[in-house]
């Protein structure tokens, strides 16, 4: 029996994958054989053929029989990597990287291998695949994964033990704080013991405090008051000398303008630029009214 050096577990899925491929395999050879079929059957009707029809008819037989055999090569190949995608997926559920060798995949004493495999064992396990009514988990076995899950059950363990320290630091601190606060309590109720009989003083001394405090800030309002009007009588004087020695800039500011535009009429700049603009409307007039000649009149 040959023996591809893998568990019960995983010889048993190879197993089912090697049928799902033969069985396609199978249906492509019967559809190859049914191109041929159908060639003599449509073709091959007549005694005699040239060369050409001859050439013509295997031509034709080449195309067919190269579609279905690309077909199943391009299927084949998405089929595997549909495969290696459920694989990659489990492996990344346990934190295991996969790595693949294309080299080994022309490795001819292993495809030997596989096709004694197939020819032996593969008859034997279909046998006990038939026998079995309910199937059976295999434990795992792999080193890289029981390492991972010892690993993760160790971490585990570690972080309940520091959860189980905190959670005993926190009762203890609990179990502090109702301490303090049955303390606080009791104070409490002695301070409002003591604070019941000085009552009555401290409000009469309170009550006092707070005449002597209204009449300071009644002597501070009128004071207040006093500033104030002296500081807006000062203020509205500023105000009114403000303004009439802004009117007096603005005057200047006005005879300035006044002189400096006498003077820029005078200059020869200005004299051009006012000999070009009445130009200009000169010629805006003629324009218009040779427009107003082609307008409809309205």
């Amino acid at each position: 029996m040959a023996d591809l050096g893998f568990n019960e577990h995983h010889q048993n899925e190879m197993i089912n994958y090697m049928r799902f491929a033969r069985s396609k395999r199978v249906l492509r050879l019967k559809t190859i054989d049914s191109c041929f079929e159908d060639l003599k059957e449509s073709r091959l009707v007549e005694e005699t053929f040239t060369v050409d029809e001859v050439k013509e008819m295997l031509d034709g037989l080449q195309v067919v029989v190269r579609g279905e055999v690309e077909v199943e090569l391009i299927n084949s190949a998405h089929t595997n990597v549909l495969l290696l995608r459920q694989l990659f997926s489990q492996a990344e559920k346990f934190y295991l990287r996969l790595q693949t060798d294309i080299s080994e995949l022309e490795n001819r004493e292993m495809l030997e291998q596989v096709a004694e495999f197939e020819k032996t064992d593969f008859k034997t396990a279909s046998k006990l695949n038939q026998e079995s009514s309910k199937p059976k988990l295999a434990p795992l076995n792999e080193a890289g994964v029981s390492e991972l899950l010892n690993k993760e059950i160790a971490r585990l363990q570690e972080e309940n033990d520091k959860l189980k320290s905190r959670l005993r630091a926190l009762e203890s601190q609990a179990m502090s704080a109702l301490d303090e606060k049955t303390k606080a309590e009791r104070a409490l109720k002695d301070l409002q013991k003591m604070q019941g009989e000085q009552q009555v003083a401290a409000q009469s001394k309170e009550i006092s405090s707070l005449e002597d405090t209204v009449a300071a800030l009644k002597d501070d309002y009128e004071r207040s008051l006093s500033a104030n009007a002296a500081s807006q009588k000062d203020l509205q004087e500023n105000l009114i000398s403000s303004k009439h020695e802004l009117l007096r800039v603005q005057e200047q500011l006005a005879l300035a303008e006044k002189e400096l535009e006498k003077k820029f009429q005078q200059t020869a700049a200005y004299r051009n630029m006012k000999e070009i603009l009445t130009k200009k409307n000169e010629q805006i007039k003629e324009i218009r009214k040779r427009l107003q000649r082609y307008e409809p009149n309205e």
